[in-house]
């Protein structure tokens, strides 16, 4: 008994410290494009919203193209390291384009550099991420990261309301489900292997449910969906809880706008709070995408949308992280 209760008090104080190290609006750099007054808008209304101190809310001049290459990238960064105040210990970009540069995403390219390790060759291991399933959140300090996620933009009453959302899952533990969901689509539903063990992680702290498409009676409780197609059929009929975090196992999810694939943007204009996709050919490696139990492991937790998805990607380089990033549903709101 001893035992067990020393063990329980080693488990809290490290729960405690993680909690601690934790992502708040003060960690937090708010990025936009002074070209784009969008872009402006949008991050007033998050500052606002998210009482980010003045500080952090860095204006730098973007180039309008949906890929920049690494030297643009390369001037962008050193601007922004310029000027970022140094307990910033993650960002926030606001705006819908650039999305990529080169094969990288924008949100791993700002956070880590441009280095073509992390998406070359694209079907093979690309570099690994130290913050992959980590305890706390201090990676600026740790680990000379900053890491991103991207809040398009271009619709701005799109954006308002994943902001809306995000604010309104704080410490509001939904009640829902995460839901694990087995496609017909064999190349890309590899992550399903991994759905038993995401189970036996998350289901003592929240619902769990396996589905296999076509899917009869969608969801309308959803707090976690995880897929793998090309096109999400059933998209149209689901409904998420504010702070729900979605996504699908696809190519190029994390091209915004043009693709012949579903665009990652489209779970949050259904409703999702965040979301994931790659930018350049990743083939199926499940490492290059987010594991669902790892994800929700750190998610029912407390940390935020932002810690929670990037713990959640063991080879990040490829993929973008979209969404609300300071979204904390099951932690202290104090």
């Amino acid at each position: 008994m001893l035992r067990y209760l020393l063990l329980a008090a080693i488990a809290l104080i490290a729960y405690g410290e993680a909690q601690a190290e934790g992502l708040t609006a003060e960690r937090l750099g708010v990025i936009f494009n002074i070209n784009d007054s969008a872009s402006v808008r949008v991050a007033q209304y998050y500052a606002l919203k998210r009482h980010i101190p003045p500080a952090n809310l860095i204006g730098l001049s973007v180039p309008d193209r949906e890929v920049l290459d690494r030297y643009q990238l390369g001037q962008i960064r050193a601007d922004l390291l310029a000027r970022l105040p140094s307990d910033v210990q993650s960002l926030l970009l606001v705006w819908s384009k650039a999305y990529a540069v080169e094969c990288m995403s924008i949100t791993t390219a700002v956070a880590a550099g441009f280095h073509s390790e992390f998406c070359t060759p694209g079907c093979s291991r690309t570099t690994l991420s130290p913050l992959f399933d980590t305890a706390g959140w201090l990676p600026a300090d740790t680990t000379g990261w900053l890491p991103a996620m991207l809040l398009p933009s271009g619709d701005e009453m799109l954006a308002k309301a994943v902001i809306d959302r995000g604010v309104a899952a704080d410490g509001s533990r939904p009640p829902g489900t995460v839901y694990l969901v087995r496609t017909q689509d064999q190349a890309r539903n590899v992550r399903a292997v991994g759905y038993r063990d995401a189970e036996s992680v998350v289901s003592s702290r929240a619902a769990v449910r396996e589905l296999t498409t076509p899917i009869d009676r969608p969801p309308s409780d959803i707090i976690g969906f995880f897929t793998g197609e090309a096109q999400v059929q059933v998209l149209p009929r689901l409904s998420f809880r504010p702070g729900a975090a979605a996504d699908h196992l696809t190519s190029s999810g994390g091209v915004l706008e043009g693709s012949s694939q579903m665009s990652a943007l489209a779970w949050l204009r259904q409703g999702a709070t965040a979301s994931y996709g790659s930018v350049s050919e990743p083939c199926n490696h499940p490492g290059k995408f987010p594991s669902p139990g790892v994800l929700f492991d750190h998610y029912l937790r407390g940390d935020t949308l932002l810690e929670a998805y990037w713990k959640s990607v063991a080879m990040p380089g490829q993929g973008l992280f979209i969404g609300e990033p300071l979204a904390r549903p099951f932690g202290s709101t104090e």
